[in-house]
Formats: C-alpha cells, structure tokens, sequence
C-alpha cells in the first residue's frame, strides 16, 4: 500500500531550520497541544465545517458532499482561512506520497543542504519519514527532525537509521508544568533526551523561555543530568517566546527581556553547555 501523509507547506529554503540552507516539509496533525504553538493552523484535520469557506476573498475555497475543497490556484496565501478556522486546522493540506515530496525538494538540490521535517508533528508519520530520508540520502542530503518528542523515537530504529539528528523541543521539566503547556506528559521527552544523545543523534535541544510558564532553569538542570558530559558538545538553543502567530490565552503574552534570556544563557553555561544559541 502506497504511503501517504498530510503536508501543511513545504518552504524550499530555510535557514532557521537546522544549518545550512534547507528544504522544510511541515506535516499536518500534532499530538499536544501547545499554548504558545506559533503555528496553530497545524495542530488538527481539518473538521469539514466549512466556516472558512463565506471568507475566502479569492473563491479559493468551496464545500463538496460535505468536505471542503482548496483550489490551490486561486489560493494567494493570505490567511484568512486559517484565521478564521475555530478548531486549528488549515483546509490548504496536501496528502502526498515520499515521491512527491521528494521530487520537490530535488528541485532545490543545488541550493540546500538538506531537508528538515516539521510540523504539526513529524514524528507522527515515521514510516513515511524512513521512506522520504532514504531516498534523500541517495541524493547527498542530511535529514533531520524537528520533534516535541512526546514519540518514542527508540522504537523506530529503522527511522533512526536514516535520519541524521533531531531537533528536540524541551518545552519544560516539571511534568505538571509541561501538562499545563501542552495538555501531555513529558516522560518520552526525557527518554528521548537520553536515547538521543547516546546514539549521537541529538541535533538540538530547544527551550522556548516565557516568564513565570515555563521551568527554564529546572530544564537546563535536568537536561545536563541528562546527557551528562554530552552536555559541553551539544548545542542548546534557548528562544525568547514570542507572541506572532500565537492564539488563545498567551496570545498577548510579554516575551522575556534581553537581560532574563542573556541571565539564562548564563545559567546554562554554568551547568556546562558551550554551544549556546540565543534567538
């Protein structure tokens, strides 16, 4: 049976996702729901309920034996749908086979480095991501995974084997914090934390800091313990929460000043990290 999977958007050049210049592939669907997700519109299937279809300025959108259905040629991206959708989904999805995944990124060839899948969740369709990286690979690309890790990764040793390393959100410590965030536990993240470290494969941890919500100091301590001397070596990415694209009750959230992100950059070196991004 051929493998599909619903992609939100493939942006052909990128390069805040992952180094170098990268074709990013954002998969539909998520399996939390984070409060502070800056791309809402992809956390759920689109429910047929046709409320962005009245909105649509460009007709891009129209309702058929009950589904809504994307006319991609009309569509000029503005928005208005995905804004207007109450449950975040987005009706401008794609269900497409590896192939047809790859063959878009071989059109970029020449200019990347690699791919780096995203989403929603992308770990979510690991089948399809073994598929999709070998067949990059063949190609002379990295791959890599932007991942919440709420997916044991370790029990998809097939996917580990071609995918080069994952982006790893660390979206808190405390399981009562990361519960209050994202509505589920974080047992796997810490799993995966170790398991992806040991096997080399840990691209990047990421914390997205916002004051007083997330255990930012508690998750630089906990990751160190963690990966314990790994620590110096990997690189540690620690975001200023920002509100742009954000719906729901920390959609007018402050971001955390200059001086608190440079404090936790501080921090962070202390426990022992040397590669240390601050964005």
């Amino acid at each position: 049976m051929t493998l599909t999977a619903p992609v939100n958007r493939i942006i052909p050049f990128s390069t805040v996702d992952g180094p170098g210049s990268r074709t990013s592939v954002f998969f539909q669907a998520c399996n939390i729901a984070c409060a502070y997700c800056h791309n809402p519109e992809t956390q759920n299937m689109c429910r047929d309920c046709g409320a962005c279809v009245p909105g649509c300025p460009e007709g891009a959108l129209s309702m058929a034996d009950g589904r809504v259905v994307w006319d991609a040629d009309k569509c000029v991206e503005c928005d208005a749908c995905i804004i207007t959708c109450p449950h975040l989904a987005s009706p401008r999805v794609k269900t497409m086979t590896p192939q047809q995944v790859m063959d878009e990124v071989r059109k970029n060839i020449p200019f990347i480095r690699g791919i780096t899948t995203s989403g929603g969740e992308c770990s979510l369709r690991a089948d399809f991501l073994t598929e999709l990286f070998a067949m990059a690979q063949k190609e002379g690309l990295t791959c890599l995974m932007d991942s919440n890790g709420i997916v044991d990764l370790a029990a998809y040793p097939a996917l580990m084997e071609v995918c080069d390393g994952v982006m790893l959100d660390v979206k808190a410590w405390d399981s009562e914090i990361h519960r209050a965030l994202t509505d589920s536990d974080n047992a796997n993240v810490k799993k995966n934390l170790g398991y992806l470290s040991e096997h080399e494969k840990l691209e990047e941890i990421r914390i997205v800091c916002i004051d007083e919500l997330v255990d930012t100091r508690a998750a630089i301590d906990g990751i160190a313990r963690t990966i314990g001397a790994r620590r110096a070596g990997t690189r540690l990415k620690l975001i200023t929460f920002r509100k742009n694209g954000v719906r729901g009750r920390l959609s007018e959230t402050p971001s955390p000043s200059l001086e608190t992100m440079q404090a936790h950059a501080d921090y962070a070196r202390a426990a022992g990290f040397n590669n240390i991004v601050l964005t």
